[in-house]
């Protein structure tokens, strides 16, 4: 009889902590009717515009088939999921579907500042029809904590000219420029994986801004289809590219960087690596284009630095606003 106590007691202790534990969320969603709302779309829209008080919508385990967008005005937000790998956040648009362009494609779509992203899976789940993008961020002081991004092409759009956002401990996989944009964006601890030959990144970094893609720490892998992928090309001139302490696998083509037939584009990206490893380490053979870092350069690459905003002012002078 003592033991079935004890076992009842526990089993009570946990639940009670567990709706402890919700009640310190603001808002839950479960699509089984057990928490506030059943859509996420829906929580975020009893979110109060730009919220004076830090607000946490807590998504629990299920699959959420919506088009989410996360508005200007939404701000000062905490998202988390129960669990990354059964928290599913999918859509299926793709380019071309109606009059569908890639801006449109999106699964989950970001425009407000100051949000964080915690223990999701984001998908698109179009297939390679084209351009699907599964995240399109574009606010500024973004951050997405063991988050899971599954796509094929273009399935990560930052999309903020000089908006900052950070990735750590993420997975990311697709097929071509399966991450492309503007931002300034830095990936720490995150693995990127490659499905068939393509291009991982695609920076359209604009003149002004000093940092672009930022890989720290992370590691490169594929699938069985790719056998040779370029670490980047440049969607525009001025693109900005830097792997610092990375393993790339023996997908990564021994150039390590393509112009996208621009030869024009050498001239202005920058494409940089320091300290890689793995079989896909071969500064050597990079393009002369591209560059290795010295570690004084290196020491550059800090967060601090990062999302300083910095900017080129001498490109950036002028009476714009006259």
């Amino acid at each position: 009889m003592m033991r079935v106590l004890l076992v009842i007691g526990f089993f009570l202790v946990q639940t009670l902590c567990s709706a402890a534990q919700e009640k310190t969320y603001d808002f839950v969603v479960a699509k089984d009717g057990s928490g506030d709302f059943k859509y996420v779309q829906d929580a975020i829209e009893a979110c109060r515009a730009f919220t004076p008080k830090h607000l946490t919508i807590f998504i629990k385990a299920g699959t959420y088939k919506e088009k989410i967008v996360f508005h200007s005005w939404n701000s000062n937000l905490t998202i988390i999921g129960e669990d990354a790998e059964t928290t599913i956040l999918t859509y299926d648009d793709h380019a071309g579907k109606g009059k569908m362009g890639t801006f449109d494609s999106y699964s989950v779509k970001v425009v407000g500042d100051d949000m964080t992203f915690k223990n999701l899976t984001i998908q698109n789940t179009a297939g390679r029809v084209g351009q699907a993008v599964a995240i399109h961020a574009e606010g500024d002081r973004l951050k997405f904590e063991n988050c899971r991004f599954y796509g094929d092409q273009d399935t990560m759009y930052n999309g903020g000219q000089g908006s900052r956002q950070y990735f750590k401990d993420c997975y990311i996989e697709g097929t071509t420029d399966f991450i492309f944009g503007p931002s300034t964006v830095l990936f720490e601890g995150c693995t990127i994986h490659s499905k068939k030959n393509s291009y991982v990144t695609a920076a359209s970094t604009p003149e002004w801004v000093k940092y672009g893609y930022v890989f720290i720490d992370c590691k490169l892998t594929s699938n069985e289809e790719a056998e040779k992928v370029y670490l980047g090309r440049p969607w525009r001139d001025f693109a900005k590219t830097v792997f610092i302490n990375c393993e790339l696998g023996d997908h990564i083509r021994a150039e390590g960087w393509h112009n996208w037939s621009r030869p024009e584009a050498e001239k202005t990206s920058f494409y940089a690596e320091y300290n890689s490893s793995g079989a896909g380490a071969n500064p050597e053979a990079r393009v002369s284009w591209s560059h290795q870092l010295t570690k004084k350069q290196a020491k550059e690459y800090t967060v601090e630095k990062i999302f300083a905003g910095e900017i080129n002012e001498s490109v950036t002078a002028g009476d714009w606003f006259r």
